[in-house]
């Protein structure tokens, strides 16, 4: 049997809480299949302490795709199995893209409210407007110049 949530709990689409026969069932297809996918590296469930298969949701979706992709569309497992490559890819990528973009968003935030300057070490800083680099400490030396000597 599977864990399923109390009324008006969600449980995550990554958490794995069907076991192999519930997946099975919900994705239409034959327990042994999704042992031979597991195989395969198509979907990979989640496994338990004993060994045994824990599937998602979002197993379950991968499944139903990889069956469809099969059986629709005549596509060899091997096949299948590079279309999920570049899927996931394309995922990291996006992913990627969205950081750099927010990376670059807060630039152009910064723009035009920087100013570089030389710091007490000589440095390049950056600093706010009406912001001035730190000042090196006074030193405590005292050097006394003596020409007649």
């Amino acid at each position: 049997m599977s864990a399923r949530p109390n009324d008006g709990e969600r449980v995550p689409k990554d958490q794995p809480v069907y076991v192999i026969s519930v997946a099975a069932e919900l994705a239409g297809m034959h327990a042994q299949t999704l042992r031979q996918y597991d195989r395969l590296g198509l979907v990979t469930p989640s496994r338990t302490r004993g060994g045994g298969r824990r599937y998602s949701a979002h197993d379950v979706e991968l499944l139903r795709q990889v069956q469809r992709l099969s059986q629709e569309e005549g596509v060899s497992l091997a096949g299948i199995q590079r279309i999920l490559e570049l899927e996931h890819q394309v995922e990291a990528l996006q992913s990627r893209v969205a950081e750099l973009s927010v990376q670059v968003e807060a630039m152009r935030d910064q723009r035009g409210r920087r100013v570089f300057a030389a710091g007490p070490d000589g440095q390049i800083v950056a600093l706010r407007p009406g912001e001035r680099p730190m000042r090196r400490p006074a030193g405590t030396s005292l050097v006394v110049w003596r020409p007649d000597l």
